[in-house]
């Protein structure tokens, strides 16, 4: 696979699309106010005066803190009734074990149906419209989850949760895609994603906190969480409003020759290096067309990844879904355990930086996520084969500390092998909002009479991790094989049978095109 890693390397643009365009550089390149629209002969050399890594500075900048800081509510909103849980929820709501059990496990039916139709909206109502629409909505539902009264009312209130939250996390996986390049995006997917790490962290601390005020109002500790964890997320949608930034080419921060740039260079990934610059593939047409969301479905690649991403969500949903009741069922106060979370967290949350930082410099994705699932297996047996305490609790350290760098590779991989907008948008939010079922599944694996060792829930995980490890090598195996047949093709001539318009049409598909393995 080549890609370019600096703006001296040529590759020559094939598209001239001028809108009312006025040459504001003096170097040949246009610009209609929209974004860039290259003229013929347009090089990457044309930006070379440009100082890329300081351009992606201002795009970490102004992006990663603040869509870190949605995701971060997010998965405190959906994982905090873990923490209610053992503060009294289940008590004072008269519920059974099963009807607890089916809270959790409703939120994510609706969760992923409405993944793929948020990620269309995402683009027809821009970003900075959609996202804080959704979390004011989301965190609304939060905080009526407080007042609930029976089991009814946490059932529908978890199902509206899983309506609302659905769109955040596959629209911002989907975002990043159209600000950095495939070998920059893992880095910045685990900036994002660790927020979810420190929101087990944050969970775990504020649950403790707030269940203090347990009697204030007349409300139980475990309603406080939840109205005042919901009412933290409308003010931060607030702020978001005024905040995000939609596309490179509306980027208040940067200047015209940047949004160019930053345009420019999205458009020429994963091309063959040998190919003639006459035939380099352009970027998809932004223009709507529901080719490109079917093209999605019928993309083995896609489902096979799901299978894949389920050996790495169960995991994850049962970790942070029942890791509080785990830790206190093996013989901890419940405070203690609200606070035992906190370090498992912390450590995931620095190593998903660090390994997504090695595998962008790297440029692969597969050796470290079968790797990472590899460890997930042995911190899963350790928790299945004995009940001290001990053993148990480094097990689930360990499993944590794999789940969390695991997951960005995952969702980055399928991202950066899926060509053109609209495709890779129906395709991510296909592999994230199927592939959440598993958290339906994983909120059903860790039943309350299995403690406290948990035989059943942790064999289950155990399970899909194999799966993934199946589905991680199959996909391996197939890009190579994929990429041997088209340089093959290529070599033997086979691409003067194309124009620049039908090899743009093909997105991944095209001879052009090499899969990152």
């Amino acid at each position: 696979m080549a890609s370019y890693n600096s703006p001296t390397e040529k590759v020559d643009v094939m598209e001239a699309e001028t809108v009312n365009a006025s040459d504001r550089s003096g170097k040949g390149e246009f610009y209609d106010g929209k974004g860039i629209r290259a003229v013929p002969g347009t090089t990457l050399e044309s930006f070379s005066h440009l100082d890329e890594k300081k351009i992606l500075r201002k795009m970490d900048l102004r992006l990663i803190p603040m869509l870190a800081l949605l995701y971060l509510l997010s998965f405190l909103d959906r994982g905090n009734i873990g923490n209610a849980k053992i503060e009294g929820l289940q008590e004072d709501l008269n519920l059974s074990p099963d009807q607890y059990n089916w809270c959790l496990t409703v939120f994510f039916f609706t969760y992923a149906a409405f993944e793929v139709p948020s990620n269309l909206l995402l683009k027809k109502l821009r970003p900075s419209v959609w996202l804080p629409t959704i979390m004011v909505a989301w965190g609304t539902v939060m905080t009526l989850m407080g007042i609930v009264r029976n089991y009814h009312g946490l059932l529908v209130a978890r199902i509206f949760l899983g309506v609302t939250e659905a769109g955040l996390f596959p629209g911002v996986a989907y975002y990043l895609t159209m600000w950095y390049c495939r070998h920059e995006i893992q880095f910045r997917q685990a900036l994002f994603f660790s927020a979810a790490s420190i929101a087990g962290a944050f969970s775990g601390l504020l649950a403790f906190a707030i269940a203090k005020m347990d009697g204030t109002a007349g409300l139980e500790g475990w309603r406080w969480i939840f109205i005042l964890e919901g009412i933290a997320t409308v003010v931060a949608a607030v702020l978001a409003f005024f905040i995000l930034q939609d596309f490179p080419e509306t980027a208040t921060f940067l200047t015209e020759e940047e949004k160019a740039f930053v345009v420019f260079r999205l458009k020429y990934q994963a091309q063959a290096g040998n190919i003639d610059t006459d035939q380099v593939q352009v970027a998809q047409a932004e223009d709507f067309k529901w080719k490109y969301v079917w093209s999605a479905f019928k993309d083995w690649q896609i489902w096979v990844s799901i299978i894949m991403y389920w050996g790495v969500v169960c995991p994850l949903y049962g970790i942070s879904l029942f890791l509080p009741t785990i830790i206190k069922n093996l013989g901890y106060t419940a405070n203690k355990a609200q606070l035992m979370t906190v370090p498992i967290y912390i450590t995931a949350a620095i190593l998903a930086v660090i390994v997504a930082y090695v595998s962008d410099r790297v440029g692969k994705r597969s050796p470290f996520i079968i790797s990472l699932y590899c460890v997930l297996i042995v911190g899963f047996s350790m928790c299945i084969s004995t009940s001290n305490p001990k053993v148990v609790y480094g097990g689930v350290f360990i499993t944590a500390c794999a789940i969390y760098p695991a997951f960005p590779g995952v969702i980055s991989w399928l991202a950066n092998n899926l060509s053109g907008s609209y495709k890779r948008s129906a395709g991510m939010a296909m592999q994230i909002g199927i592939g959440n079922l598993g958290g339906a599944m994983a909120a059903n694996f860790y039943r309350q009479k299995d403690g406290p060792r948990y035989i059943l829930g942790h064999a289950l995980e155990l399970g899909f991790i194999g799966a993934g490890i199946i589905a991680a090598l199959v996909l391996v195996f197939s890009y190579i094989q994929i990429n041997r047949k088209r340089e093959a093709k290529v070599a033997q001539g086979e691409l003067d049978q194309y124009s620049a318009e039908e090899l743009s049409s093909k997105g991944d598909k095209a001879l052009t095109w090499r899969y990152m393995l």
